[in-house]
């Protein structure tokens, strides 16, 4: 097979189906690219048997083909030419000649016939939403997914579709982050789908502009499809739990605060806490919010925010980093609390769609 193909087009395809591929993988191949070649130009493929990403790059195919090569060795090299095009010419071996400019160099490829297949897909739903809308939504909430394998469906986000509205939702039992939002269309009946977070990540990753995205979401695997990608993942299986239990069904306090000012003043105050189960306390009373920390083997501190609160004070501790997650990952200038009691599980608005649950840390 020959090709020539612009260094600058090949090396960001590379980039983009390069970020799956691993370090320790058991299987050679899966460290390759597969690279087919024809008509319509390049089409590049990487998989580690749970993601596979596809893109194609414009090429000029004097001979079609398909190989494998390793693809963070060609990457490299693609990324150090200095010349516009590159040229291979591989032989029926997977033995690849690459010349740039004065450049040449040798590489030693793999058969194709044994990298993983595709595997068969049938969608049941369809949604169309702009990129940066749901990119957006993975943002606002992904650092809530849990890391503990021993509930696998709180690893992933759940993709729920409800009466044309999809959310976004991921816990790891000690929080909640949801985002809801109303796509471009909709073909099918509500469902849930549980997204590996990795799967998620990539997708975040691949998603640069405000074209439509597919999704396409099958019994085992999940299709999206952006600006120049295709990404298949599999479904983690199991029953998510009943998020919209978790929201209280009423609140009898609110108040509105600063986005930009409360993150700070949570890092600041924060700075006095050791140890990972150390909690900060948010104490309201006349138009005051006082954030306070304390540990014996650091200190204490504690800043004021002003705001408008009136009634009764009231105080409720949290851990600081999972107060701050939602904080960080907003667009919003204001969010809003509401409460109940110190003990009840407190709501936190940020923007449009956005529900954060999470609950007091307990007095000892």
């Amino acid at each position: 097979m020959k090709f020539t193909v612009e260094r600058l087009k090949l090396q960001k395809a590379l980039q983009r189906v390069g970020n799956i591929i691993g370090s320790r993988s058991m299987l050679p191949l899966l460290g390759n690219v597969l690279i087919n070649a024809g008509e319509n130009g390049l089409e590049l493929t990487t998989t580690d048997l749970e993601l596979r990403l596809v893109t194609r790059v414009e090429a000029e195919v004097s001979e079609g083909g398909i190989t494998t090569l390793p693809a963070k060795k060609l990457a490299s090299l693609v990324s150090s030419f200095s010349g516009e095009m590159v040229e291979f010419d591989i032989n029926d071996k997977d033995f690849a000649r690459i010349t740039c400019g004065t450049a040449k160099f040798t590489l030693l490829g793999l058969s194709a016939a044994d990298f993983p297949e595709a595997l068969a897909f049938d969608p049941v739903e369809t949604i169309t939403i702009k990129e940066s809308v749901f990119k957006r939504m993975i943002g606002s909430i992904s650092y809530a997914v849990s890391a503990d394998d021993s509930r696998k469906v709180l690893t992933g986000i759940l993709l729920s579709l409800r009466d044309n509205a999809m959310t976004l939702v991921a816990t790891d039992g000690k929080r909640m982050a949801m985002q809801e939002a109303a796509p471009d269309s909709v073909t099918g009946a509500d469902a849930n789908s549980i997204i590996p977070l990795k799967a998620m990540v990539e997708l975040r990753r691949q998603l640069e502009g405000d074209e439509m995205l597919t999704i396409e979401v099958g019994e085992k695997l999940c299709r999206f499809t952006c600006s120049g990608v295709i990404l298949t993942s599999k479904l983690i299986e199991g029953a998510y739990p009943n998020y919209r239990q978790v929201v209280p069904s009423k609140f009898s306090r609110e108040v509105e605060l600063p986005v930009s000012a409360l993150l700070s003043k949570i890092e600041t105050v924060a700075l006095m806490i050791a140890g990972v189960n150390s909690s900060i306390i948010l104490r309201f009373a006349d138009n005051q919010l006082q954030l306070q920390a304390s540990s014996a083997e650091v200190g204490e501190g504690s800043d004021i925010l002003e705001t408008e609160f009136s009634g009764e004070p009231f105080e409720v501790s949290f851990n600081p980093v999972f107060l701050a997650d939602p904080l960080r990952n907003t667009d919003a200038d204001m969010v809003r609390f509401k409460l109940n009691d110190p003990l009840s599980p407190v709501a936190i608005e940020a923007g449009e769609g956005f529900i954060y649950i999470i609950m007091p840390i307990r007095k000892k």
